[in-house]
């Protein structure tokens, strides 16, 4: 049941390089947007070390950007940072979590999936980003990313691979990986070059954080992953958007205007009758009012006939 409220060390990563552009076919980018179009980017974050790193770029309020937090945990519906929660689970709210169980995960995934369409239906732009190794990181995140696949023109996937010491934790984020890149949509698009995935491994921000690395994480992947919206998608989009208004504007200036014929008329309108001879202009009001004037006083002094 998905319940919907509103308001350095070993590394694995794809770098992201998609450039938007338009008119080229074949683009997917350029292909999911159109002119008089709404731009829209839909931000979502799964599992609950994601919603902590999706609240910190949802309080930067991005332009054009919906955010999305989705969690077994009925605690997401109170992150009001949030345009959507989903909590999947009972609605009795009885089972807090999965139990840190990707199965448990998957299974209310998947049971909420005529409701998760909607989230991502209509989107110009999804970027999903999950948090691995536990239940809804690791069960629901396949097939929430699967879902975006569908319904979304372009997908961006950013996953978080837990610190080395948890060991558990990241064993299972290990297998979650090569379900992501088993998913058959998923990986379909990212073979167009419409969808990327990038691995952002913990372990990394040890060697500049030291200790601090565990309090460092939302911070800093909310910078990496909000760079990334405005640098690779916000600023290419409305840049193409804006270049396809004013090349269609151009067009519109440019164009013949086509004048419709009538039946059986020879020209687009019928020729203007023959000049006269030109007559001269009328008088002016006042001139007439003063010849009146004038004839009535002479009229007046003119003695009367003489019987």
């Amino acid at each position: 049941m998905a319940t919907e409220g509103t308001g350095h060390g070993e590394t694995e990563r794809t770098t992201y390089s998609t450039t938007i552009s338009g008119g080229v076919a074949g683009d997917p980018c350029g292909e999911s947007l159109r002119l008089g179009q709404e731009l829209r980017v839909v931000l979502v974050a799964v599992g609950g070390g994601a919603v902590r790193i999706g609240r910190e770029i949802a309080r930067k309020h991005l332009r054009h950007v919906e955010t999305v937090a989705i969690n077994c945990d009925p605690k997401v519906q109170g992150f009001e940072e949030y345009d959507r929660r989903v909590y999947l689970g009972p609605e009795s709210g009885e089972e807090k979590d999965t139990g840190g169980s990707p199965y448990v995960g998957g299974v209310l995934a998947r049971a909420a999936e005529p409701s998760l369409r909607n989230v991502f239906h209509g989107a110009s732009f999804v970027v999903v980003v999950g948090s691995l190794g536990g239940g809804a990181g690791s069960g629901a995140l396949p097939h929430l990313l699967e879902l975006a696949s569908r319904h979304a023109a372009v997908v961006s996937a950013f996953v978080i691979k837990p610190f080395r010491c948890e060991g558990d934790r990241r064993a299972l984020a290990e297998r979650a990986i090569g379900r992501l890149r088993l998913g058959e949509a998923f990986a379909e698009k990212r073979e167009r070059g419409a969808a990327t995935l990038e691995i952002l491994d913990n372990e990394q921000l040890i060697p500049a954080y030291g200790g601090r690395a565990f309090s460092a994480v939302g911070q800093h992947w909310a910078e990496v992953i909000g760079d990334h919206l405005e640098r690779a998608i916000l600023a290419p989009a409305e840049s193409l958007l804006e270049s396809m208004k004013t090349a269609h504007i151009l067009q519109e200036l440019t164009s013949p205007i086509a004048v419709p014929t009538g039946v059986g008329l020879a020209e687009p309108f019928p020729a203007a009758p023959p000049r006269g001879p030109e007559l001269p202009p009328p008088l002016p009001a006042a001139a007439v009012a003063e010849a009146e004037l004038t004839f009535e006083i002479v009229s007046e002094a003119r003695p009367p006939p003489t019987p």
